[in-house]
């Protein structure tokens, strides 16, 4: 699978989990496109093609979103939502990403519907083989039927 094939939109406020990914992404081998935005806004932008990312080509369709839910602007959980509402987007895979074991903010996560929530290892090892473990798991997954790349 090429990386243009495979495109991660990976939503992440906090500079420390966006370097740990990376390296991740680099110490598993993944060549996967990774495409991160840095708030819940600028996320909903990227898949609403908004702004910085109105050009196509600035902002091909997501094959997963790996969402943070404690983001300034506009929280994870008003982004799955906004994702889940929209039928042009209620089908794509969504992991939650965080590091909020609150059951309330799990709970809500899949009432919405979000395909996993995954609380992040604090010890990179951990979080680099959650990383992993994640992107083999989509790549395998066949999308739902009826949904369409652009």
């Amino acid at each position: 699978m090429a990386p243009e094939d495979f495109i991660v939109l990976y939503a992440e406020d906090n500079e420390h989990d966006i370097i740990a990914t990376k390296r991740s992404w680099k110490r598993h081998g993944v060549e996967l496109g990774l495409r991160i935005t840095r708030d819940g806004a600028e996320c909903l932008d990227y898949l609403y093609r908004r702004g910085a990312y109105a050009p196509p080509a600035d902002a091909p369709s997501p094959s997963l979103v790996l969402l943070d839910l404690h983001m300034p602007k506009v929280g994870g959980l008003e982004v799955l939502k906004t994702i889940r509402e929209d039928p042009k987007h209620k089908h794509l895979p969504v992991v939650v990403m965080t590091s909020s074991s609150m059951d309330r903010d799990r709970i809500e996560s899949y009432e919405l519907g979000v395909n996993a929530y995954v609380i992040k290892p604090l010890v990179y090892e951990k979080f680099a083989e959650a990383i992993a473990s994640i992107l083999e798991f989509w790549k395998m997954v066949e999308p739902a039927s009826g949904e369409a790349k652009t």
